[in-house]
């Protein structure tokens, strides 16, 4: 069960933690088009992206809301609703198909994040419950904020945002051996 829990928020933490550091991320954060992503922003951002992944709405994010999206998702490539996924249903959702085959990247089998979600969903989960609640995933979410906000005065400029992005990626790169997000070859 532990097991699954950390695969479960691998995803979940991935999408969160790193948010702050994906190319273009700093713009969808800024709903107020101020060219800065405030901390209210970031929390906003946060909040609706637990909504999204609370699936079943029990405030917590476990192996039920894995479940659940997983389902969804089946059920939306499925569109003849006959339990199986044909080529031509698949094709129709993932045109590009599930990339280049390395397991690096590319559409619907992206696992580019996933490197660090273990570890990530360990630092959310603060109770060691097995789930990660609202108050932790926030809390997650925020301090990645708080990390990428320099100099302290609660808001994220760009240039504070590409700064994290390029810290992030050269501690992956770090933790990778030169293999992680950004590296040659990646």
């Amino acid at each position: 069960m532990k097991k699954l829990t950390l695969g479960l928020s691998a995803a979940v933490l991935a999408l969160a933690g790193a948010a702050y550091a994906q190319p273009g991320m700093h713009a969808k954060h800024d709903t107020d088009g101020d060219g800065v992503v405030s901390r209210a922003e970031a929390q906003a951002h946060a909040d609706q992206i637990f909504s999204r992944m609370d699936a079943n709405s029990d405030g917590k994010l476990d192996q039920a809301d894995r479940e659940a999206r997983r389902t969804a998702r089946f059920d939306r490539i499925d569109t003849d609703g006959n339990g199986q996924i044909s080529r031509a249903e698949f094709e129709a959702k993932h045109p590009r198909g599930m990339g280049d085959g390395d397991g690096k990247r590319g559409g619907w089998g992206h696992k580019r994040g996933h490197r660090g979600g273990k570890m990530m969903m360990r630092m959310a989960d603060t109770n060691n419950d097995g789930a990660v609640s609202k108050a932790e995933f926030t809390a997650a979410m925020l301090k990645h904020f708080d990390q990428a906000d320099a100099n302290s005065d609660g808001k994220v400029t760009k240039e504070e945002h590409q700064a994290a992005r390029a810290a992030m990626r050269d501690q992956w790169r770090q933790k990778m051996g030169g293999q992680g997000p950004g590296a040659p070859g990646n």
